[in-house]
């Protein structure tokens, strides 16, 4: 149960999807949540059900089980990235401490669950789709490398690649 409360979940969408049929409407939901640990964890779910809050509940679990980790220093991201997901592309800036979220609506959950303080990003292209913001989001993320890992791939140790 510890586990459960180290966890910030935030819902991105909610949409009411409606299946017409010979005796009427029938209404459905669909709500996309991602969940973070702030320690560098993330992950993403969507859930479908005929009430709002057990969509969340379902995207929620799936969020849990699907998430990935993205190297972190300090308080902001090792270098700039960018990714993309159908039309919509983000870029992502490291920023100096003191900086703060500067990030629009998907792009700003995504990185308060990751527990990113500082950060610069910008979404351009179809940014009104919630879904595609945070998975182009997640693409740009999952580029990044620790000092550790990008060493070990040079052969080199982590002071001659980090420049302090």
């Amino acid at each position: 149960m510890a586990e459960q409360r180290d966890f910030i979940d935030s819902v991105v969408s909610v949409n009411r999807v409606t299946k017409v049929t010979k005796g009427g409407k029938r209404f459905s939901f669909s709500a996309f949540v991602v969940t973070g640990d702030q320690k560098g964890r993330i992950g993403i779910g969507l859930g479908k059900s005929r009430e709002v809050s057990s969509a969340i509940a379902k995207a929620t679990t799936r969020a849990r089980k699907n998430m990935i980790t993205v190297p972190l220093r300090d308080t902001t991201i090792p270098y700039n990235v960018r990714g993309k997901h159908g039309a919509t592309h983000v870029h992502i800036n490291s920023a100096s401490k003191g900086t703060g979220v500067i990030a629009g609506g998907a792009v700003r959950a995504v990185m308060e669950a990751l527990g990113v303080k500082d950060v610069l990003a910008k979404s351009v292209g179809s940014s009104r789709c919630g879904q595609n913001v945070v998975k182009a989001t997640l693409n740009a993320l999952a580029k990044c490398r620790s000092a550790s890992h990008l060493a070990e791939l040079r052969g080199k140790t982590v002071a001659q690649i980090v420049k302090e």
